[in-house]
């Protein structure tokens, strides 16, 4: 199942409340303010602060 980006428009990160970026080459969402990557798993974001992953710069 394919991430649908509509989605982009009503959620937010579960830790600053900003704006998400999804990543299509690793199938993630990004926050850039807090510098962390959230996953998808079969096409449904994972919005959980101790699922996140360092940002890799």
């Amino acid at each position: 199942m394919a991430f649908d980006k509509k989605l982009l428009e009503i959620i937010a990160c579960p830790v600053c409340k900003g704006k998400l970026e999804y990543v299509k080459d690793n199938n993630q969402l990004v926050c850039r303010f807090d510098k962390v990557t959230y996953p998808i798993n079969d096409g449904i974001p994972v919005l959980l602060e101790n699922q996140a992953e360092p940002l890799a710069e």
